[in-house]
């Protein structure tokens, strides 16, 4: 791959759901080494464009290429070199951790002994290594999200995507997250970070985009979307995507529930 190129590239990209459009005329470009926040609200498209960059949803119109290569036509090739974190993602339950790593690091041909050494080494890190051979079906909603985690980076990817990947941790675990993307990206991995946590995205994004009602809205660095309004990320968001009513909706609620 040129090293010039985009890491990740959309250009004119719709996709709809039977006649209700979701995408509508997507264009971005990312670099190598950036962590990028994508942010929304419900239902604007961020899901969507994850699941086209990672080669789920081929039925969208439009070109998007990931390190260099076509997703529609090289769809395998991606995924060989991508990481991807779901928001929420059905674990084989009945498999311990160990169990569920090994069959990930076998499809991507990992040497066996060196998925052994490196799920154990990850789960240790992780805090897991007392529950590295139990069942997941009694893992919490944050044991589950940690192993998650773990599966998106055991083969090193070159491009991280990351759907809400600080639900259900806690506090510990979401500052040792939040270093190891800022670490991954100054190591030269792309990260593609989709949240609802403002302040996260604000803290650990080079660039930010803003996408509502299926379009983007806006993107820059923090300081960038700042010249468009002197509050917070958060505030910049409401007035970006039609939510700044919240204040006075808010104030109504209170009236009601006192009534």
């Amino acid at each position: 791959m040129n090293t010039d190129q985009p890491v990740i590239q959309l250009q004119n990209v719709f996709q709809s759901y039977g006649s209700t459009p979701v995408l509508k005329g997507i264009d971005l470009s990312v670099s190598a080494g950036q962590v990028v926040g994508y942010i929304g609200p419900n239902g604007a498209g961020k899901s969507t464009t994850l699941k086209i960059l990672i080669g789920m949803l081929p039925d969208f119109t439009g070109e998007v290429r990931v390190l260099g290569m076509d997703v529609k036509t090289q769809s395998l090739d991606i995924k060989r070199r991508i990481g991807y974190v779901p928001e929420n993602a059905a674990l084989y339950d009945t498999l311990t951790p160990m169990e569920y790593l090994n069959f990930l690091g076998q499809l991507y041909e990992l040497d066996p002994a060196h998925i052994e050494h490196k799920a154990l080494e990850l789960l240790r890190l992780f805090q897991l290594s007392d529950h590295a051979h139990a069942r997941m079906t009694t893992f919490s909603k944050g044991m589950r999200q940690k192993v998650l985690l773990i599966s998106g980076m055991l083969h090193n990817p070159d491009v991280i995507f990351l759907d809400e990947p600080l639900s259900g941790l806690d506090a510990n675990a979401v500052v040792l997250v939040k270093e190891i993307i800022r670490q991954l990206a100054n190591g030269g991995k792309t990260i593609f970070y989709s949240s609802h946590i403002m302040d996260v995205v604000e803290k650990i994004s080079d660039r930010i985009i803003i996408l509502a009602q299926g379009q983007v809205v806006a993107q820059g660095t923090f300081r960038e979307l700042q010249q468009q309004s002197s509050g917070s990320l958060e505030q910049l968001f409401a007035q970006l995507t039609g939510s700044d009513t919240q204040t006075g909706v808010a104030e109504e609620f209170i009236h009601t529930i006192n009534q």
